[in-house]
């Protein structure tokens, strides 16, 4: 028996998340950065600027939804392909994943670039932020190539174990990006200022940038129109849960978006800030969710299911454990964080007011989007992918729409109220599938 797998069935779970998590912790430590650098220097460049990012970073995440869900399926066919060892399969595989890649970002833009103007107007007032939103979502779509295939081939690199040229990519990624973005938005040296186009610019330069890095290993021939054609279909088997699960994001975040707009551009910003800043507080439960899919389907495989219990409550009650951070952080000093990106006194107002309220569903969320994980982890995909819909849509998008009819303040309360009834929903679920399992008498 390997080390790796005598540890699977040993080891608590905290410490295995010290041995596997720092790698985890980084790569998405990168991601957050990525995430608020445009945010940090557009925010003291201009607030319309900053209200426009709001309204642009939900197309951001249905491009991420698309680009790392189809690069999710070349990833897990063709690490499936290699443990068959089917090997040249694997390559055409990735091949054809490098032509979806093109492919999508192509029919992304033809949907989006005309319709930009009016997904715009739907959830900003004011014309300097609908002229900013308009200039940086055509840009960031337009060029969102870099991302596309970066997207592919890191998935390409993954899919045999490669990870530390992904890690060199985001990390060049994210410094070109905070570099450019202070040349190009103020305009240093030879550069010009581009305001928000400069960031815009910035951002597609950087994916590029991090797609260059990952193209050695990630990019393989385009196979024959057959082997596409018998491949497409394999590769979306996979990669159509994953978009899915993630393009909720990007609808319940528009839906909000445009419901906050009533209230002023203000709110829209808020709202923006609020999610580019709870990444970080999140990162220590998204490290905790990847260490344990393979280790509870590991013990679910065995039928060790008093192992299977004692781990998934173990890690529920350690992601409750690091959410107190980001409580503490909103509770305690919203106006500090917000005041990172903005001097609006207005901005500065709605955002305390809402830090503090939806810092109230920490505890629960901690414990809510862990319920997902593990039916995904045992083998039920249905019922995580359930689990996620009611949270995302049947919970948040009505809560969210009947308190806007009290007023803004009450919005905000929309984030504890879903996440406990999401937590409740999935405990009970939870509770239904394990009280069929018949416990051996070693693991009672």
């Amino acid at each position: 028996m390997s080390a790796d797998y005598e540890s699977f069935e040993k080891d608590r779970i905290w410490t295995i998340l010290k041995r596997v998590a720092p790698p985890i912790v980084l790569s998405n430590l990168v991601v957050a950065l990525y995430n608020v650098v445009d945010s940090l220097f557009l925010g003291s460049y201009s607030a319309d600027a900053l209200t426009a990012l709001s309204v642009i970073f939900p197309l951001q995440l249905l491009i991420v939804a698309l680009a790392v869900g189809t690069g999710t399926g070349v990833n897990a066919l063709m690490a499936k392909m290699f443990a068959d060892r089917q090997e040249e399969d694997a390559w055409r595989v990735s091949g054809t994943g490098t032509l979806m890649a093109v492919v999508m970002w192509f029919v992304f833009n033809a949907v989006m670039i005309p319709g930009m103007g009016l997904y715009v107007a739907s959830s900003v007032n004011e014309a300097a932020a609908y002229d900013f939103a308009v200039t940086y979502g055509t840009i960031v779509c337009l060029g969102s190539i870099g991302l596309f295939l970066e997207s592919n081939w890191t998935k390409v690199h993954q899919s045999h174990g490669d990870m530390n040229v992904t890690m060199v990519a985001q990390v060049l990624g994210t410094a070109s990006n905070i570099v450019l973005d202070a040349l190009l938005i103020f305009g240093m040296g030879p550069f010009p200022e581009m305001g928000v186009a400069g960031a815009a610019v910035a951002t597609v330069v950087a994916q590029t940038i991090a797609a260059l890095v990952v193209l050695r290993g990630g990019l393989h021939r385009i196979p024959s129109v057959a082997d596409v054609h018998r491949l497409v279909p394999l590769i979306y088997r996979y990669a159509i849960p994953s978009i899915l699960l993630q393009a909720m994001y990007t609808v319940y975040i528009v839906v909000f978006n445009v419901i906050l707009a009533g209230f002023g551009d203000e709110a829209v910003t808020v709202l923006g800030l609020y999610y580019k800043l709870q990444y970080f507080f999140f990162i220590p439960l998204f490290a905790m969710q990847t260490c344990l899919v393979p280790v509870l389907s590991y013990n679910y495989i065995r039928r060790d299911y008093g192992r299977c219990r004692e781990l998934f409550r173990d890690s529920v009650l350690v992601s409750v454990g690091f959410m107190v951070i980001g409580v503490l952080f909103f509770e305690l000093c919203p106006g500090w964080l917000i005041s990172l990106f903005t001097d609006s006194e207005k901005v500065v107002e709605i955002g305390v007011t809402a830090f503090r309220l939806i810092a109230l569903s920490f505890f629960s969320v901690g414990a809510s989007l862990m319920y997902p994980v593990f039916f995904q982890a045992i083998g039920m995909p249905r019922a995580s992918s359930l689990l996620t819909v009611v949270r995302h849509l049947v919970l948040l998008i009505p809560i969210f729409w009947i308190m806007s009819l009290f007023g803004l303040w009450c919005v905000w309360l929309t984030f504890p109220i879903a996440d406990t009834l999401a937590m409740v929903a999935g405990h009970l679920a939870y509770r239904r599938c394990v009280s069929g399992w018949h416990l051996d008498a070693s693991s009672s």
